[in-house]
C-alpha cells in the first residue's frame, strides 16, 4: 500500500545517508553549504509529515458523528 509518510522518510533516509557517505570520503566534510541543503530537507520533510497527520487528524474528526 502506498504511504507518503513512508515514502518521505525512505527519501529522506537514502538522501541523507548518500550525503554522509560524501561527506567521509571527502577529507574537507561536508561543507556549509550542503548543511544548509540538509537542514532545509529534513525542515521539508518534517512540514509534509506534520501536514498529512494534521489533515488525516481533521478528517478523522471530522467523521466523528457528535449527534
Amino acid at each position: 500500500m502506498f504511504n507518503p509518510t513512508n515514502q518521505a522518510v525512505l527519501l529522506l533516509k537514502v538522501l541523507v545517508e548518500g550525503r554522509i557517505q560524501h561527506a567521509r570520503r571527502s577529507e574537507a566534510g561536508a561543507s556549509a553549504v550542503e548543511w544548509v541543503l540538509i537542514t532545509a530537507l529534513l525542515i521539508g520533510v518534517a512540514i509534509a509529515v506534520g501536514a498529512i497527520i494534521l489533515s488525516r487528524l481533521t478528517a478523522k474528526a471530522n467523521s466523528i458523528d457528535l449527534g
